[in-house]
């Protein structure tokens, strides 16, 4: 609530009608008539028409009211308040340490509603834009779209559908990091120089196996078999291998179906 200065705004004395205090403060007309009616704040001077006018004095009393309003204090304790004690310092400083008290507890509850945003989003599913910064270039919404048109009415891709849509962003985090994990595996096998068939390179291949069972759907020995076919057999998946060391596509196929044999 303001009142402002300018010539326009006084009457003589520094007086205001009902009508011009509301314009002047925000306070409507109303609510002015209502303090007055219950004894909060009255108009002390009349004109010689008989108008009853507030005084600077009223003012300030209307603004005490207003910023007391402000701290959820209701009227009854506000005319207690402001008729026990007249002194406007005191007055201040009241105001002021009870602002100061509700400021603490406002930056409590800002920090109380941080912390439950925080715990609320980390069970929310992730976004594409968070799995573009997991995955980066990994991540491709086509890639999604397309896989969706080709095996959406699978049941392992159903399987796999309700399964992610409770992941969250530090679920796919971990995923992530087990894929880091498993191809790295498959990488050093492959450059000590030991076959696909070796006891490395088929450990790294169950553990993709595993992976995906754990994660995403059933997947069978089998059923991976054919999924190693697909590594080799489709240019982007075999990019995303050849990247990481030249020929592993291949190498991962090959580990895979020896890790099946082995566990026929």
């Amino acid at each position: 609530m303001t009142v402002t200065n300018d010539a326009n705004s006084k009457r003589a004395g520094s007086t205001w009608t009902v009508g011009r205090l509301a314009d002047l403060t925000g306070v409507t007309v109303r609510t002015l008539h209502h303090y007055d009616q219950i004894g909060l704040l009255s108009p002390t001077e009349r004109t010689h028409a008989g108008y009853r006018l507030y005084t600077e004095a009223d003012v300030a009393r209307l603004q005490r009211i207003v910023v007391y309003l402000r701290l959820k204090m209701p009227l009854e304790e506000i005319a207690a308040l402001l008729d026990g004690d007249d002194d406007p310092i005191a007055h201040l400083r009241r105001q002021r340490d009870a602002v100061m008290s509700r400021l603490g507890e406002l930056t409590e509850l800002v920090a109380a509603i941080d912390n439950a945003m925080e715990r609320e989003m980390n069970q929310q599913p992730v976004t594409d834009a968070e799995m573009r910064e997991i995955f980066g270039d990994g991540f491709k919404d086509e890639y999604q779209t397309e896989a969706q048109d080709r095996w959406g009415q699978t049941d392992a891709w159903k399987q796999s559908a309700r399964r992610t849509a409770k992941f969250t962003k530090a679920d796919w985090q971990a995923v992530k990091e087990e894929t880091d994990a498993i191809n790295a595996a498959f990488v050093a096998a492959k450059r000590s120089g030991e076959p696909a068939t070796s006891e490395a390179a088929m450990d790294a291949a169950e553990q993709a196996r595993r992976q995906i069972n754990d994660r995403f759907y059933d997947c069978s020995h089998e059923f991976h078999t054919c999924l190693g076919e697909m590594y080799v057999s489709d240019p982007r998946f075999t990019a995303t291998y050849e990247e990481l060391e030249p020929g592993l596509a291949q190498f991962v196929r090959d580990a895979i179906v020896a890790n099946a044999a082995r566990h026929a």
